[in-house]
């Protein structure tokens, strides 16, 4: 199973829908939400982004809800 993590905030809209698509298909993920954990947004700041979500899959960046990508990374 591919490990899959995202960044998120409060106020996202497109981070609900990365969740969501993630929850409907099955795909366990770990959420580091940036709006209540200042760690997570220095975690986020310190690999170069500036904006979420930010969709790690064993290893391999996304930056915001790029479908197509998630698909072919976790293999849907």
């Amino acid at each position: 199973m591919k490990k899959v993590e995202i960044y998120t905030s409060d106020t996202c809209i497109q981070c609900k829908k990365a969740k969501e698509y993630f929850q409907h298909n099955n795909i366990e993920f770990i959420e580091y939400n940036i709006s209540s954990n200042q760690e997570y947004k220095r975690e986020l700041i310190k690999k170069g982004y500036l904006s979420v979500p930010v969709i790690v899959i064993d290893g391999h960046d996304v930056l915001g809800f790029d479908l197509n990508r998630i698909k072919q990374l976790t293999g849907m």
